[in-house]
């Protein structure tokens, strides 16, 4: 039997990609710490580089944020910009391959072991890509070339900001056993906290174990983890993943305290969600309203319907119905959230209208 064709596989990854973006429009914001999301309330969305040597993270509260780096420019997002952005490099990874898979606005797999360009080395075609961006965006990414997707996405974090690692097959499982297991994709915080109290540290402790141990410990995961401990890793990049969810959530600039305030408050977020329900023709059967008390604590609430929703009314009569299930207050309330889960086309929307799809 011919052996099994060993893949290509880039993951491309924008640096500090909203907060660049913001740095690229306002020259006055070039080489200062650059924090994206809003000052008093919420958290930080984006973090420039200058600002993430002070610390500051992605999901870090404003307020932690503004003490670790007293000097710290707040941004507010501008979503539509960074949409146009991203689907101008979706535009370069297309003339490579129809093989895209975006995991969000500013990441995307890329399967290069055909490639449009016939170009052989697919470090030399991470390189070309990066070039591109940068001469039309202005940007700067990351790029790792490697043979399956869990490796790539490893190697483009290896050496931020504006570069590229390579992880050929013969170094594959030498590269995970000496990493911390923590920065394995697929590895959650509390995972990496629950691995490490069970005497897993780096990739080497993990590949120590045993199938059974790991599936005892870990359920379904662990045959994943036993995978990638030794490089391996069969997933497909799979162009236009059908999304699972769809949701949008706000946090007030002050807490809530009133019911009245409460549901006008679930109802003001249900725009975002119903817009992509109309655009794509698609909604769901499962709506979810989170609940971020002034404390921080953080509940959910959620009912499957018999159907996908058809329409913003009856999303809002739903949403509302499970945000009343929290009264009487005991507390107030500083973010509200609604999001649409087990997706499905809906039977009564008309086809959506052909566009280019904006996925990186």
């Amino acid at each position: 039997m011919a052996e099994p064709e060993i893949r290509k596989i880039i993951h491309v990854d924008m640096d500090a990609f909203y907060a660049s973006v913001e740095q690229r429009d306002d020259p006055a914001l070039r080489g200062r710490p650059v924090a994206v999301g809003g000052r008093q309330r919420g958290v930080v969305m984006a973090a420039s580089y200058e600002a993430r040597k002070f610390g500051v993270r992605s999901a870090m509260p404003s307020v932690t944020a503004k003490r670790m780096c007293a000097e710290l420019v707040f941004v507010k997002p501008r979503f539509e910009v960074y949409k146009e952005v991203s689907r101008q490099i979706r535009e370069i990874f297309l003339d490579y391959t129809p093989l895209v898979e975006p995991l969000s606005l500013d990441e995307a797999y890329l399967d290069v072991t055909s490639n449009l360009k016939n170009i052989p080395l697919a470090s030399d075609i991470a390189r070309e890509i990066r070039a591109r961006i940068l001469e039309r965006t202005g940007l700067t990414a990351s790029a790792g070339v490697s043979y399956n997707k869990f490796l790539a996405k490893l190697a483009s974090d290896y050496r931020k900001p504006n570069n590229q690692t390579v992880i050929p097959p013969e170094k594959g499982p030498g590269f995970v056993e000496g990493l911390d297991v923590a920065k394995f994709h697929g590895v959650g915080p509390k995972t990496a906290e629950k691995m490490k109290r069970l005497g897993i540290n780096t990739g080497a402790d993990l590949k120590e174990q045993s199938l059974e141990f790991l599936e005892q410990y870990f359920g379904k995961s662990g045959t994943y983890y036993y995978a990638i401990a030794r490089g391996n890793d069969e997933r497909r990049v799979v162009p236009n993943r059908p999304r699972k969810s769809v949701g949008s959530e706000t946090t007030f600039m002050e807490d809530l305290g009133r019911p009245q305030e409460i549901e006008e408050g679930v109802d003001s977020v249900l725009d975002d969600v119903w817009s992509y329900c109309e655009r794509t023709g698609m909604s769901g059967r499962t709506v979810t309203v989170k609940i971020k008390y002034a404390d921080f604590q953080i509940v959910t609430r959620s009912r499957s319907l018999p159907a996908p929703v058809a329409s913003r009314d009856e999303l809002a009569r739903t949403s509302v119905a499970l945000v009343r299930t929290i009264f009487p207050l005991e507390k107030k309330v500083r973010l509200l959230g609604v999001s649409l889960s087990n997706m499905a086309e809906r039977t009564d929307a008309p086809p959506p209208a052909p566009q280019l799809t904006l996925g990186l």
